[in-house]
């Protein structure tokens, strides 16, 4: 057998030419550089993440006046506050004095004290105090409130942009709201969040997420082998169904704990969805529940996986919720646990430089359309 040389990372990276086996119909998967290169990774961040909406979290996580909620994101951190006027803002969790991070985690404050030299802010981001800064010629209060960072809210979920300009959320979501009104999404309340650091490339995770090829092999003894099917919608996003009335929320051996959502469209309360919205966060709506995991790259073979879960608010407040929520949560994480680790070991097999891109599934034409999204914006630069 002949050996085969190593495929180094070209020089001319985001020549299009790396990238065409890539479309048609015999589709095949990204170059290993794609998922171990810094240079792809930071043209990502640049492409994508620094030109598109991102998922940082949920309104009622921040319900009452002085709650917050730090998100990282790709960019640097932003911390959701809710103001005494009630609004919901969003601000660079930086301060305006040396950049100290401000917040950490979430909770509740009546201002917000910089933990290095003390300047405060007030809740709705205005400089309220600077100590020894009375004497500093030219020094205006008014000029270094905490810097908004642009965000829009659907059904309750939170998204920010860094982008100055470009689409609105509704042009980013386009369809996607619409398909999913009758699960009444906005009036649902956020039970608990999960995060992960994985040693993975972040496309890897939400390809995993787009298919329902490695079910059987990944999740035999848990879930078990799904059969799920695409569905075009309009927007940046993907949506996969997985016909049954039976919720899939909790593991196959358990009975369903909770009722569905009243008012499901019948074709919702005959489907389970696994969505993805561009560029990193898959939503999952079930007849009874949504849960979402949003990814977050680290580096170029690292990330975070944060998960979140919600349940309509008539179902949080049954005495019997606490109990079968349990099984809700099991579930989610030994599904989680188990495509994390499959991940892991994918990535240490990319790591090879005599990997070389292999042939797609018909089972895997949504991861085909992830990548080609992915190329399209960073090899537009």
């Amino acid at each position: 057998m002949t050996a085969i040389a190593p495929l180094r990372e070209p020089d001319d990276l985001f020549d299009p030419r790396h990238y065409e086996a890539g479309a048609g119909r015999a589709a095949r998967s990204l170059p290993r550089w794609c998922y171990t290169s810094r240079a792809f990774l930071e043209r990502e961040i640049d492409a994508i993440f620094l030109r598109h909406w991102l998922f940082v979290g949920r309104e009622d996580e921040v319900a009452k006046p002085g709650d917050y909620r730090v998100c990282d994101t790709s960019s640097g951190p932003v911390v959701m506050l809710r103001g005494r006027d009630e609004q919901l803002r969003v601000f660079g969790n930086t301060c305006r004095h040396r950049g100290s991070a401000l917040l950490h985690g979430a909770g509740n404050c009546r201002a917000i004290v910089c933990p290095y030299h003390r300047w405060t802010y007030a809740l709705d981001g205005s400089l309220a105090a600077a100590p020894h800064m009375d004497g500093v010629e030219g020094f205006e209060p008014a000029d270094h409130a905490l810097i908004p960072v642009r965000h829009e809210i659907w059904d309750g979920f939170v998204f920010v942009s860094f982008a100055a300009g470009g689409p609105d959320l509704a042009t980013h979501l386009g369809g996607y709201p619409a398909k999913f009104a009758s699960h009444r999404l906005a009036e649902m309340v956020t039970v608990g969040r999960d995060s992960y650091e994985v040693g993975c490339n972040w496309k890897l995770l939400l390809e995993n997420a787009l298919e329902d090829y490695h079910t059987a092999a990944v999740h035999g003894t848990s879930i078990g082998t799904q059969q799920a099917y695409p569905e075009e919608v309009a927007g940046a996003c993907e949506i996969l169904y997985v016909p049954g009335a039976r919720a899939v929320g909790v593991l196959p051996k358990e009975e369903t704990a909770f009722p569905h959502i009243p008012g499901l469209s019948e074709e919702a309360a005959e489907r389970s969805y696994f969505t993805l919205v561009y560029p990193n966060t898959q939503f999952c709506f079930t007849q009874d529940c949504a849960w979402w995991l949003t990814v977050l790259p680290t580096g170029p073979d690292t990330c975070r996986l944060d998960l979140g879960y919600c349940f309509p608010r008539e179902t949080v407040a049954r005495p019997d919720f606490e109990a079968n929520a349990a099984k809700y949560f099991a579930r989610w994480r030994l599904v989680a646990e188990e495509d994390l680790g499959i991940v892991e070991i994918q990535q240490r097999g990319l790591a090879s430089v005599v990997r070389r891109d292999g042939p797609l599934s018909w089972k895997e034409g949504t991861v085909a359309s992830f990548d080609r999204w992915i190329l399209d914006k960073v090899l537009q630069g």
